[in-house]
């Protein structure tokens, strides 16, 4: 392997940090809801932070399949939206330090990529690297949003019940780098927000208050989630304001809610159970059935239809 140092340039001035926690917050890889964009932002927006690393993203991403944007002007190029990924120093509300690693999941050098970043934790003191993502699951909007927690360690993750056994599911680099770190034995872990599938391709905020309520609780870090919680409020007001018309979409939520709760009662299966009360929809058919009805009922000047 090439030196993994190359991939990155760190800041000179390097503030002393302690022994921080490093969250892991890339994008492009599954982002239900747009729950760990959200993340990044909000805590890049709320807290003071500074920029103390950069990776070569010349040499991660694929320029072709996730194109920057540029700004046309009149008759010239006005501006270019340069993609950025790095390593941010971030003071929580009490002002104790963690490091955000934020920025466009590379599509190149995995391996060097997360030898890199470990290589980071390893200069940097890192005690503890949390992972955020979040994946469509078949759960209704008007329940708490749900959690799956894994971890190099199980005593990380006490309290967290298990939604699935084993499974295959397509790589991350985030992923990678839990696994790497777990096998040269430093702590990591994860948690993955379940959003509604119906709901996944528009913003959902209070899968990204449930994202950071537990790295809160994981970490003992004091973050803001006042502007996510009004945030997540409008969503479902919007999006209840429209069910409450009735229709497919609205019987098959209630169908969803019935199978939610037929979980928390029992808690017997390793995944959701089928409705008690009949044959469930898939979640593809769900989906498609809520947007259908919600682009019928939304008429212009009113609240975003998910799609």
């Amino acid at each position: 392997m090439l030196d993994p140092h190359e991939l990155y340039e760190v800041v000179e001035d390097l503030p002393e940090l302690g022994r921080p926690v490093m969250v892991e917050a890339l994008t492009g890889v599954v982002d239900a809801g747009g729950a760990v964009r959200l993340a990044s932002d909000h805590l890049l927006t709320a807290l003071d932070h500074r920029l103390i690393a950069t990776f070569d993203v010349d040499r991660l991403l694929d320029y072709r399949s996730r194109r920057p944007t540029m700004t046309f002007l009149r008759d010239r190029w006005e501006h270019y939206d340069e993609p950025v990924l790095g390593l941010h120093m971030v003071n929580d509300n009490a002002g104790t330090p963690f490091l955000l690693l934020a920025g466009l999941e590379p599509d190149l050098l995995w391996k060097r990529f997360t030898a890199a970043v470990r290589a980071l934790v390893g200069q940097l003191g890192v005690q503890l690297t949390v992972g955020l993502n979040a994946i469509p699951m078949a759960v209704p909007h008007t329940r708490p949003c749900g959690i799956t927690a894994h971890a190099t360690r199980q005593d990380l993750i006490v309290g967290y019940e298990p939604w699935l056994q084993r499974v295959q599911v397509p790589g991350s680099a985030g992923h990678l780098l839990e696994y790497e770190l777990g096998r040269a034995g430093q702590d990591a872990m994860g948690f993955a927000a379940h959003v509604p599938h119906y709901l996944s391709q528009t913003d959902y905020p209070a899968a990204t208050e449930a994202l950071l309520t537990s790295l809160s609780r994981a970490t003992g870090l004091l973050l803001p989630l006042d502007g996510l919680r009004s945030a997540a409020a409008v969503v479902r007001e919007n999006v209840d304001r429209q069910l409450a018309q009735g229709g497919d979409a609205a019987v098959l939520v209630g169908a969803l809610e019935e199978q939610y709760d037929a979980y928390v009662r029992g808690r017997e299966g390793t995944s959701l159970p089928t409705a008690t009360t009949g044959p469930l929809p898939t979640a593809d058919e769900l989906g498609a059935a809520l947007e259908r009805f919600l682009a019928e009922q939304t008429e212009p000047g009113g609240p975003p239809t998910t799609s």
